[in-house]
């Protein structure tokens, strides 16, 4: 789960990471006191948008007074930002940061991150502060420096010196680089961060460390440890849809077909999309109810397909193992006759109990066409998706 700068700059301040004063609103009309409260002569006005780009895209302003302050707030607030980490029709801006502008004489880049080839948090640093690392790596990887993390003893004495040398850094700013590297990982560890990144982390002319941006990235499968994090969920750019699979723990994401597509189990569904395009069709979702999906569950499913009005037929593809076929069979034709569906459905079914399933569904009355095996249920939704589709 990605968090705004604000929030993330609000947890890293309780680990004593230094940021700039500042606040976060949402309406215009409270920049300008906003402003005042801060009290100093100059700010700098921050989109709010859990993508990277702000600056280049015009999301990152200064201003001297508090109506300018207000004035460009009102521009932001309500608007989509287009960066190259966005669609083509941007993000909703709905909350602005409005914090103090700070005297840079320096600035640095410092991460923590997951590195999946040794298994291990990985620190990095660089001098090319305020550049985009994957730019840094293709034009200078020399100036990137890399040191894994001990996972047990965290950052070791050895490595923070290592790091402050080849930053060239030296006197008391070496130890408070050394200090802000140990808070950052205690954050990192005591959040379950993904990723924990400041750039620019900049040094002042008073040889100040302050983290100007921060992106944190926290790990969705440790939220349970987490309550506090619970305020965050109201504030993801997710749609509505997503929203409602976040809620019922279904695993979903949208895609740009028009065959809706209801899976138990990760592969079974990337092999279902797959045959799908294999017979010229396009997903219209990614939607994996799991292995042991609840009636409920399965409904909600059903209702976050037919959210999507691009959606012109359904396929759904059980392999029925921990749950039994006939249990599924008559969990999808009840969440049917809830739901509702004016669009054709292709249904395969294989496992236990399949038989029993398939005369569940011959029954029914419902209108849904059964499928012996993948291929020729990939066959029939695609059909049915471009209006081929016919009573039989």
């Amino acid at each position: 789960m990605k968090v705004y700068e604000f929030q993330a700059k609000n947890i890293l301040k309780k680990y004593g990471v230094s940021v700039p004063r500042g606040k976060a609103i949402s309406g215009s009309n409270d920049a300008s006191k906003t402003f005042q409260e801060i009290g100093c002569k100059r700010c700098v006005v921050k989109a709010q948008i859990l993508a990277g780009g702000r600056g280049k895209s015009g999301g990152v302003q200064f201003v001297n007074t508090p109506i300018e302050a207000q004035t460009c707030a009102a521009h932001l607030i309500g608007t989509h930002l287009v960066t190259h980490q966005t669609n083509q029709k941007g993000v909703e801006i709905k909350y602005v940061l409005i914090e103090e502008a700070v005297s840079i004489k320096r600035e640095l880049y410092l991460a923590i991150t997951i590195d999946r080839f040794l298994h291990t948090p990985l620190l990095i640093a660089s001098t090319e502060g305020g550049m985009e690392i994957e730019e840094v790596s293709k034009r200078t990887p020399d100036k990137i420096i890399k040191e894994p993390i001990d996972i047990f003893f965290g950052i070791h004495p050895f490595q923070s010196r290592r790091i402050v040398s080849q930053l060239n850094i030296s006197g008391v700013l070496s130890t408070r680089l050394n200090n802000l590297m140990e808070n950052l990982w205690d954050a990192f560890l005591k959040n379950d961060c993904s990723l924990l990144e400041i750039n620019p982390l900049a040094v002042t002319m008073n040889d100040e460390i302050y983290a100007l941006d921060a992106k944190m990235e926290l790990d969705d499968n440790a939220l349970y440890r987490h309550p506090e994090f619970e305020q965050f969920v109201q504030y993801q750019d997710i749609s509505p849809a997503e929203a409602l699979a976040k809620k019922y723990k279904l695993s979903y994401i949208s895609l740009d077909g028009n065959i809706g597509c209801l899976v138990n189990g990760a592969g079974l569904a990337m092999a279902t999309m797959d045959i799908i395009k294999l017979h010229g069709g396009e997903p219209a979702n990614f939607l994996d109810v799991g292995g042991d999906a609840s009636l409920e569950q399965v409904t909600q499913a059903f209702e976050i397909i037919l959210s999507d009005s691009r959606t012109k037929a359904v396929l759904i593809n059980i392999f029925g193992g921990i749950m039994k076929c006939d249990v599924i069979a008559s969990g999808i034709i009840r969440a049917i006759k809830e739901v509702g569906i004016h669009i054709p459905l292709v249904v395969r079914l294989e496992g236990t109990n399949v038989d029993r399933a398939k005369e569940i569904i011959d029954s029914s009355g419902l209108k849904i066409l059964s499928a012996k095996d993948m291929k020729e249920a990939a066959n029939l939704v695609v059909k049915a998706s471009e209006n081929e589709y016919t009573d039989k």
